[in-house]
Order: C-alpha cells, then structure tokens, then sequence
C-alpha cells in the first residue's frame, strides 16, 4: 500500500485539468501545485534516506505498477493538450486566463511529459523507447532522446557537456547554451552513429532528420484541427516544458566537475558528481529523478528502486524550491557556491 503514494505524481494533471475547466483564478492549475504547494509542504515535512536491500529491489523493479504509472502519463498529457487547444481556441478568455492556462499545460509538458520520458528512454524495451520519443513530440524536443543517452551521460560533469552548469553560471546564459548546443550535439551524435554502420548520413535512418518531420507535422495536425492561430501557442507550451527541463538539468549538476586524468580521459562519474534530494514529494512528484546520482551510476536503474548515497551532494532544499532560486541568480549564487567548494574539495 505504501507504493500507492506515487499516485501523487498525477496532482499535476488533476490541477492543471481544474486551471483549464474552472478557468479564473485556478488557471494556473499545475504552477500552483509545482511551485506553491510542493516547495511549501516540503519545507515542513520530512524527508527519506531509505534504501531498499538488494531482494527488495529486485523484486520492486519487476512489479508492472510503477510501469503502468508512467504509461499512463501519454494519454493524459495529450488528453490535456486537446482540451487545452479546445478551450484556447473557443476564445472568450482573459489575458490572465491565456497566460495562466499556458504556464499551466507548458508545467505539465514538463513534469509528465519531458520528465517520464527521460525515465522510458533510458528503457531498453523499442516499446518505452517509443513511448519516451511520443512524450518528447509535446515538447518538440525529440533530441533529447540521443543528446541525452549519448552526450550528456558520457560528458556529465564536464565542459564538455552542454547539460552541466559551469560554476558561476547564471542560470539564464545556461538555457541558450544547453539547449543550443545540446540540439547540434544530437545531430553530430547521430551522424557518427550512422557513419559508424555505413549509412547514409542524409537519409530518412537519421533519427534527427525523421524527429524534424514528425515535430513539423505535430505543429501542422495541430493548426489543422484547432485553427493556424494555435500553432505559436503549441510551441508557446512546448518551450515552457523544455525551459522547466534545463532548469532542472542546471540545478542537477551545478558547479560539479571529475577530474581529468593524465590518460586526458575524464575520472568516471561518481555519487559527488549530482546535486540530490531526498524530500519525498519531490521524489514522488518527479518519479525519483532527484535521486540522480545512482541515475547516472545506472542509467537503466527503473526510478522505484534509485538508491540514496551518504557522500552524494545534497539540496538544502527540494528540486521545485531549488529551481525557483536559481532564478535568482545572486541567492543561488550566495546559496550554492560555497557548497560547490566544499564537495568538490572532498571529490
């Protein structure tokens, strides 16, 4: 029975459902929720250093439950999608209501759409794979999916990697570079993958040039159904996701770096190389990601059985608290610099 608190994952897509049908003041729906509520609750309630033995695990990581949670998550978050585009575009709503049903939905792309999806693509099964690709399509980052496995899990915590803040980074010069980089980066991976198997680079076997197409035709289905004027609103939310995506990625491995060695090869990545959390509903909430130092120690590690390190460097506060503050970049910095020098003194 105490599995079942992963149902609190679906607040967000009950909260941004009530922003869309009551409209008004609750148009917000899933904000509230993701930097009100959370951030608020996590201040006040305690937080978890459990593992679970290596029976426990075993037997946790082959139970279809915590699967069927994150399946579910793609109806839903296209489900809210349709009605977002169907109230959008039957007009008669205020400005506040536009901005805050669309901070609403770009939240929800974030957290159930972009977040599950990088748990199913570090899947093995072509199923989840496909599944992780179909959530990505709601963001048009479908990049993600090779930048991510291929780049950022090789080059973490290294200037080599898009995704890892640099110490004294703003978090705002960050967005640009990682999401810039980052999407070049996928097609040069890509490139060398084909390369490798004697392909043609320029083919529809590049997965870059087929994610291209597929985000193209979203946008165009979507002008189709709901009218041309809903099209720069799609992206609109799409952008909100990914905005909420580097975010994270920023905070996750601010400042953090592995040495190099005298091979000029990096030291492997350890528990010291990612920022974690151990406040339960942020856990929840995001299915486990902030435990992202055994993430990275095994990518494939399903997100009910993440396991806590004791030399792991630790968020005073939870993912969604910590993300607000690094949008202030002089209380991040006055926050988490000092931090930053002593784990890495340790490391």
């Amino acid at each position: 029975m105490k599995d079942l608190k992963y149902l609190f994952a679906y607040v967000a897509p009950i909260s941004a459902f009530a922003g869309l049908y009551y409209g008004g003041i609750w148009s917000l729906g899933a904000v509230y929720v993701a930097f009100g509520l959370i951030p608020l609750l996590e201040l006040l309630l305690p937080y978890s250093k459990q593992n679970f033995s290596e029976e426990e695990e075993e037997s946790r990581a082959s139970i279809i439950f915590f699967d069927i949670l994150l399946y579910l998550n793609i109806p839903i978050l296209y489900g809210m999608i349709w009605f977002y585009f169907v109230t959008m575009s039957a007009g008669g709503l205020s400005t506040f209501e536009v901005v805050g049903m669309t901070l609403n939905i770009g939240v929800l792309i974030g957290s159930i759409g972009i977040n599950v999806a990088h748990e199913l693509g570090h899947r093995t099964s072509k199923f989840e794979q496909f599944l992780s690709k179909t959530l990505l399509l709601s963001a048009l980052y479908m990049h993600f999916f090779v930048e991510h496995n291929r780049g950022h899990h090789k080059n973490v915590a290294t200037d080599e990697d898009p995704a890892s803040a640099r110490y004294g980074e703003i978090v705002y010069v960050f967005w640009f570079r990682s999401m810039i980089l980052g999407y070049f980066s996928a097609w040069k991976l890509e490139s060398q993958r084909l390369e490798r198997a004697k392909q043609a680079v320029v083919s529809f076997a590049n997965e870059m040039i087929r994610f291209q197409v597929i985000q193209v035709a979203y946008l165009i289905a979507i002008g189709l159904t709901f009218g041309w004027a809903m099209v720069p609103y799609a992206i609109l939310i799409a952008l909100i996701g990914v905005l909420l995506l580097e975010t994270v990625n920023y905070i996750e491995h601010y400042g953090l770096r592995r040495k190099k060695l005298a091979s000029g090869r990096y030291e492997n990545v350890q528990p010291t190389h990612s920022w974690n959390s151990n406040h339960e509903l942020g856990r929840i909430f995001l299915y486990e990601l902030t435990r992202h130092s055994d993430h990275h120690f095994k990518a494939t590690r399903k997100y009910q059985v993440l396991r806590h390190f004791e030399e792991s460097p630790q968020l005073p506060l939870g993912y969604p608290a910590s993300m607000l503050l690094s949008l202030v970049p002089p209380l991040w910095f006055g926050y988490m610099n000092g931090k930053v020098k002593r784990y890495m003194e340790v490391a």
